[in-house]
C-alpha cells in the first residue's frame, strides 16, 4: 500500500487512520544507510534489454494439469520453471479516460456491481449493517471488516460460479467506525476496531440476479485481531515470542494490518501482516536490545493513532515487550476448514510483508517472494528444501527452507544472499535461527541487501517465471538518473528480474526496469514513452492466465484522476487504463474466476477525507467494498 505521494490533483495517504492524528509509518525509514540504494545502482548500470530480451519475450510456462492448478483457483497453474514458446494475449479493450467522479469507470462493453461491502453480515445471527455506525463489537465480528485489500477466489468443485472469496481487512478508520469517532474510547471500541481487522472467508455464488453471499454457510468465517493462532518454524516458542499471558510462546492471538496475500499449491491462503507497529504504544521502558529492535521496526509512542493499548495491555510494549515480535509475519489459513487454527509461518521472515507471491522452483520446491514496504527496505525470497508434495500431514513446506534477501548488482545482475547462521556476514550476530528471523530486517542489513524504493506487490509471470515488483514511491530518493530522472521519486516504477535458468529457486538473476510511472510513463531503455496513460504509485500487481499484467495504484496521481487499475503487455509496453475508482480510494486486490469471465476488485477507504459516499451514495458513510466486473457479452476479461 502506498504511503507518500505528490500530485497536482491531490495529496492522499494510504492509511486514513494516520491522516486523522497518527504519523506516516514510512515517514522515518528505519533501514541503516550503509547498503546500496537501488536508485544508485540504476544510475550506473547499462541497458539490460540486450541481456534479457531472449528470456523476457520468448518463453512461456505451465504446470501439467492437476491438483496444483485447481488449488490456484484461477484456472491456471503456478509457474515452475519449465518454459515453452508462445504468444502473450493482447489487450483487447480501449483505454479509458482519467476520471474524478464518485463512480467506477470501465471501458465500453463492461459493467460493475457491488459485492460484500464493509458491514455485510456473513455469520449468524446476521446482524444488519446500520448506516450510522452504531453496530456493536459483537455485530462487527459477524460482518465484513473494513479496509478490503488482497483477496483470492477458491472455486468449489472447479466452478466459476460458486466458490470462496477470501479477503484481507487491512485497517479501520475509527472516525467512521463509531458514531462519535474516537471520543469516549473504551474496551468495547477497542474490540469493535479489532473485529473490523483481519480476514474474511465468504461463500459466494452466481445467481439469476448476479453474485450473492451464501448464508448460512459452513465456510463463512472471520479471522480478527483476537482469533487464536499458533506459530511454526524456527521462531515458534522462542524466548522472544514468550509473553506474560503465553509463557510457551506458541499460543498467539490475532492478526492485524493484513495487506496482500498469496495462495499455496496445496490450496491454502496466506495473508501478510504489514504495518502492525501502528497498533502499539511504546512507553520507552525497554532494554537497549529491545529498543534497537523496536526502532528498526518503526515502533513509536502512539503508533498510528489507534487506541487499543489504552484498554488492551497486549499492545503496550511496557506491559508485553515481546508482543510486537508476534506480528509482521505471513499467516496461513485453510479456507475450506473453518475449524482450523491459522498459523504464523516464521521461516518466511518478520518484516512489513506487503504480499507473498507463491510459486514453485523447477523441482517443485515451494518459493515465496515478498517485499518489505518501507523506504530503503528489502526484497526477500524463501526457497523450500524439497518438493512440496513430499510433506506429510502435520508438516509444512513453509517451515522447511532458506530465507534469502536480494542484492542487485550495478551491471544488471544480482544474487540472493542467505539469511542463515552459516553466512559469514552473520557470524556470531544471532544466538539461533529464531532470533535471526524475529530480527529479519537487521540480518538483511548486515548481509548488504539492496535498499529499495518501497517494494510492494510481487507477481510471477505464469508463462515465463519472470518476477515483477512494484516500487511504489520514495520521497527520500535524491539521485536523478537516466532510468528515473524524477527525484524525489513520487511516482514510482516497476522492476522485473529473470532467475538463472528460468528457475525460481535459483540464487542468481538478471534484472531490468519495466517502466517508470508518471504523467507519461516511459520505458527506461532510451527514455521512450510507453504511452500517454499516466499513473503514479503502482501498488497491486497480478498476472492473469493469458499473461496480461494488471497494475493497481494507491496514491496521488500525476494526472487529474482518482486511483486506477491498468493492464500492460510486458513484452510490447502496451499500457491501457481499465478502471478508475472513486475519490480518495485505493484500488487494490484483484482475482478472476477460473473461466476469466468475472473479475473481483477491491475499493479501499473511499471518501476517507469526505469526498465520497460510495457505494451507497445516499449521503451516508462511505464503505470499502468488492466490485464485480463482467463483460457485457459474457466474454473473457481483458479481451
Amino acid at each position: 500500500m502506498a504511503t507518500e505521494q505528490r500530485t497536482s490533483h491531490t495529496v492522499h495517504d494510504h492509511n486514513p487512520q494516520m491522516q486523522h492524528g497518527g504519523p506516516d509509518p514510512d515517514d522515518s525509514p528505519s533501514s541503516p544507510d550503509t547498503a546500496p540504494i537501488f536508485s544508485e545502482l540504476v544510475a550506473t548500470r547499462l541497458s539490460r534489454r540486450s541481456v534479457l530480451s531472449g528470456s523476457l519475450a520468448t518463453a512461456a510456462v505451465f504446470l501439467a494439469p492437476g491438483a496444483a492448478a485447481a488449488a490456484n483457483g484461477n484456472g491456471h497453474a503456478l509457474a515452475n520453471g519449465h518454459r515453452h514458446r508462445g504468444r502473450r494475449a493482447p489487450l483487447g479493450f480501449a483505454s479509458i479516460a482519467a476520471d474524478t467522479t464518485d463512480e467506477i469507470s470501465l471501458p465500453t462493453g463492461y459493467s460493475s456491481s457491488i459485492l460484500i461491502p464493509w458491514g455485510e453480515p456473513i455469520l449468524a445471527p446476521f446482524p444488519a449493517w446500520v448506516p450510522d455506525a452504531s453496530n456493536s463489537a459483537a455485530d462487527q465480528a459477524k460482518q465484513l471488516g473494513m479496509g478490503h485489500d488482497g483477496m483470492h477466489f477458491f472455486p468449489i468443485d472447479g466452478s466459476s460460479e460458486h466458490g470462496l472469496l477470501v479477503l484481507n481487512h487491512e485497517f479501520t478508520i475509527d472516525s467512521q467506525l463509531f458514531v462519535d469517532g474516537t471520543a469516549n474510547w473504551d474496551a468495547d471500541k477497542t474490540a469493535k476496531s479489532q473485529n473490523a481487522h483481519g480476514v474474511a472467508v465468504v461463500e459466494i455464488q452466481l445467481g439469476t440476479s448476479g453474485w450473492e453471499v451464501v448464508r448460512p454457510s459452513a465456510y463463512n468465517r472471520r479471522v480478527t485481531a483476537n482469533t487464536p493462532m499458533t506459530a511454526s518454524g524456527p521462531a515458534a516458542g522462542h524466548r522472544l515470542f514468550q509473553t506474560g499471558y503465553d509463557p510457551s510462546g506458541l499460543h498467539l492471538l490475532g492478526t492485524a494490518n493484513n495487506c496482500a496475500h498469496g495462495v499455496t499449491p496445496w490450496g491454502t491462503y496466506v495473508t501478510c501482516e504489514e504495518n502492525a507497529n501502528g497498533y502499539f504504544h511504546r512507553n520507552g521502558a525497554e532494554t537497549a536490545d529491545q529498543a534497537a529492535l523496536l526502532d528498526r521496526y518503526g515502533y513509536s509512542a502512539t503508533g498510528f493513532g489507534y487506541r487499543w493499548a489504552t484498554t488492551d495491555p497486549r499492545f503496550n510494549t511496557g506491559v508485553e515487550p515481546n508482543e510486537p515480535n508476534r506480528f509482521h509475519w505471513v499467516v496461513e489459513i485453510d479456507p475450506f476448514d473453518p475449524t482450523s487454527t491459522p498459523v504464523k509461518r516464521t521461516a518466511l521472515g518478520r518484516f512489513k510483508h506487503e504480499s507473498a507471491a507463491v510459486t514453485t522452483a523447477r523441482n517443485n520446491r515451494v518459493v515465496v517472494y515478498s517485499g518489505d514496504d518501507e523506504r530503503f527496505d528489502h526484497i526477500y525470497k524463501f526457497v523450500g528444501n524439497r518438493p512440496w508434495q513430499s510433506y506429510q500431514h502435520g508438516t509444512s513446506p513453509l517451515d522447511d527452507g532458506t530465507l534469502y534477501t536480494a542484492v542487485f548488482h550495478e551491471d544488471g545482475a544480482g544474487h540472493w544472499e542467505p539469511l542463515t547462521l552459516g553466512n559469514p556476514a552473520l557470524a556470531g550476530a544471532f544466538a539461533d535461527m529464531g532470533e535471526l528471523l524475529v530480527k529479519t530486517r537487521m540480518a538483511a542489513d548486515m548481509v548488504g541487501a539492496t535498499r529499495m524504493d518501497r517494494p510492494e506487490w510481487i507477481a510471477v509471470d505464469p508463462r515465463t517465471c519472470d518476477v515483477y515488483c512494484t516500487c511504489t514511491n520514495n520521497s527520500r530518493r535524491t539521485t536523478p538518473d537516466p532510468m528515473n530522472p524524477v527525484a524525489p521519486n513520487f511516482n514510482g516504477h516497476i522492476i522485473r528480474w529473470t532467475e538463472a535458468g528460468g528457475d525460481n529457486g535459483a540464487l542468481t538473476f538478471d534484472w531490468d526496469v519495466l517502466l517508470v510511472a508518471g504523467e507519461h510513463p516511459y520505458d527506461p531503455d532510451g527514455v521512450q514513452n510507453v504511452s500517454d496513460v499516466g499513473f503514479g504509485s503502482p501498488d497491486g500487481l497480478w498476472f492473469d492466465p493469458d499473461g496480461r499484467l494488471w497494475i493497481q495504484t494507491d496514491g496521488g496521481q500525476p494526472i487529474d484522476s482518482n486511483d486506477q487499475m491498468l493492464a500492460i503487455d510486458p513484452d510490447t509496453g502496451d499500457l491501457r487504463r481499465f478502471l478508475v475508482g472513486v475519490p480518495e480510494c485505493e484500488v487494490t486486490g484483484m482475482v478472476m474466476t477460473p473461466d476469466q469471465r468475472t473479475l473481483f476488485v477491491n475499493i479501499q477507504h473511499p471518501g476517507d477525507d469526505g469526498g465520497s459516499d460510495w457505494p451507497d451514495q445516499v449521503g451516508g458513510l462511505p464503505r470499502a467494498a468488492t466490485v464485480v466486473v463482467t463483460k457485457d457479452d459474457g466474454g473473457v476479461i481483458g479481451t
